[in-house]
């Protein structure tokens, strides 16, 4: 039997449910259309805007699957009309603009990178939405170069760790922010130079005193709302605050005239809604500069637990817990 003539297992998940309402739901296998591929998923990264598009907080776009699941590693076991960079039987790691958490999953075939040698299905899987994340906010909106200084907030994360790594092997100094002394260790392996536990000091003034006043070039943060302020003080002159999430709000005051003064920019993203052709572009840069990275070492995703792809509840539920370090990760079995 061909994958044309299955039903597959995918995660529904309903309209504005809880992260809770997650269940094993049976559905057609997709075919690709032109310059799509079809993925036998073997393993699944689970992500924050997974948790957000549960509760209708992050709907897919209108001409994307609507099962969860923005990034997949597996085989290729289908092509559409035009393709031409893969064949049958290719293994790939994948940017999905949805349908990740299932048996298969199409997506453009450009979006697809083959998988590092020396890393396994799972490793590949949690690569594809952090990297692509972090290369286009820092490296192609942010333009950060060797020899600046970033601080990055959430380092322990999925995003956070990758952001760290990437940097670091840029020889770019590199600031973090995390919530607990285990996490904060964990950031010193992934290379960060100091590590700020936010419950304990105040990351603003930390940076003064490492970066003599200067304050550092570049910020990337996840949190938004009452950080805002204390992200833009900590910038230098010409410096940017890179915004991809907003976990404290969305809606913050913040002083113009230091934003002209200091000639500051503030700039920011949403990956998913991007172009077919940017996400393409993406892969490319990716493939060139960070792969190599992935085969010298100096770039590698922590994996924080591995569980079955009907489990989706319990993997939702550690993504909202304090308790992980690296990804969480839904594998087919």
């Amino acid at each position: 039997m061909t994958a044309r003539d299955k039903m597959m297992r995918y995660i529904s998940h309903g309209t504005g449910e809880e992260p809770g309402k997650l269940a094993v739901a049976h559905m057609p296998v997709p075919q690709p259309a032109p310059g799509q591929v079809l993925i036998e998923v073997h393993c699944a990264g689970v992500n924050r805007p997974d948790i957000l598009q549960c509760r209708g907080l992050y709907p897919p776009p209108s001409d994307a699957s609507p099962v969860l699941g923005l990034e997949v590693a597996g085989q290729i076991v289908a092509v559409g009309a035009g393709v031409t960079q893969w064949q049958v039987g290719d293994s790939v790691c994948a940017l999905t603009p949805g349908g990740g958490y299932a048996e298969f999953c199409l997506t453009d075939a450009t979006h697809c990178l083959p998988v590092p040698p020396g890393l396994s299905f799972i490793e590949a899987a949690a690569l594809p939405e952090n990297t692509f994340t972090v290369w286009y906010n820092l490296f192609q909106r942010g333009n950060l170069q060797h020899g600046e200084t970033i601080l990055i907030h959430g380092g322990s994360g999925g995003i956070g760790s990758a952001a760290i790594q990437l940097a670091s092997a840029w020889g770019v100094t590199v600031y973090a922010t995390t919530r607990s002394a285990a996490k904060a260790e964990a950031c010193r392996q992934f290379g960060a130079d100091a590590v700020f536990v936010d419950q304990e000091c105040d990351f603003r003034h930390e940076i003064a005193n490492l970066t003599g006043g200067h304050g550092v070039s570049m910020v990337l943060d996840i949190l938004g709302g009452e950080c805002t302020s204390r992200n833009l003080r900590c910038l230098a002159s010409g410096g940017r605050l890179v915004q991809i999430a907003c976990m404290l709000g969305r809606k913050v005051q913040i002083d113009l005239g230091a934003v002209m003064s200091k000639q500051l920019v503030i700039t920011g993203s949403t990956l998913r809604s991007r172009s077919s052709a940017v996400k393409a572009a993406i892969a490319r840069e990716i493939y060139g500069e960070v792969w190599p990275l992935i085969a010298a070492g100096q770039y590698r995703p922590l994996i924080c637990q591995v569980l079955p792809l009907e489990a989706a509840q319990q993997a939702h539920a550690l993504m909202e817990s304090d308790s992980r370090i690296g990804r969480i990760m839904l594998v087919n079995t």
